[in-house]
């Protein structure tokens, strides 16, 4: 008889980013369609410590739905056939590139090299990007909100009003222009051609 022990590598960087996700307050969860054995050591190798085993690819669909129902946000990274219909159902999904057609299909980003690093770094900048958005509409309303009185009242020259109008773009294209800063930061970056968007 022969016996044959096999056993999977992790991606590179997969500890990284699961110690990154939880760092930032997103707990991270691991769905297998394996047995519970082989399940909990990958998520014992990971650091994650709620793990899903034997789970179909129906049954990872009615775990997302669960937290979707319950108001969380899910972001759902996986690479198989049977995680497709979970990255569908998923708010945001990523595939890596050596994943399945339909799991690349999809997802809503492909990572185009190995590592898992590109994950956490893309949620880092969105949160970023949300907050600058937030900071913009707050100038504006700020803006309005002082401007439109003062010309109404005719307190202000149409000259004054054009300039004050372009100082406050400038101002809005300032703020939003502080991302290339953290774009700068290695560690807080994806790689370039890191992300692609499935057609």
């Amino acid at each position: 008889a022969s016996v044959f022990d096999l056993d999977e590598t992790l991606r590179d960087g997969a500890q990284a980013a699961v110690a990154d996700l939880g760092a930032a307050g997103l707990p991270v969860a691991l769905l297998s369609g394996d047995a519970r054995r082989r399940a909990a050591k990958v998520a014992a190798e990971t650091g994650i410590f709620e793990t899903h085993h034997d789970v179909t690819p129906a049954g990872k669909v009615a775990l997302l739905d669960g937290l979707r129902d319950a108001g969380d946000r899910v972001l759902m990274v996986g690479d198989g056939l049977n995680d497709a219909a979970a990255l569908a159902a998923a708010h945001v999904s990523m595939a890596p590139a050596s994943a399945s057609e339909a799991g690349r299909t999809a997802a809503d980003f492909v990572i185009l090299r190995d590592g898992l690093d590109a994950v956490p770094a893309t949620f880092h900048l969105a949160r970023a990007t949300a907050r600058i958005v937030q900071q913009n509409f707050a100038l504006a309303i700020a803006y309005n909100c002082i401007a439109i009185p003062l010309a109404m009242a005719g307190l202000v020259t149409p000259l004054l009003a054009a300039l004050a109008m372009s100082g406050s773009s400038v101002l809005v294209i300032g703020n939003a222009l502080r991302l290339n800063g953290r774009l700068a930061q290695p560690e807080a970056r994806p790689e370039p051609q890191a992300l692609m968007m499935p057609a």
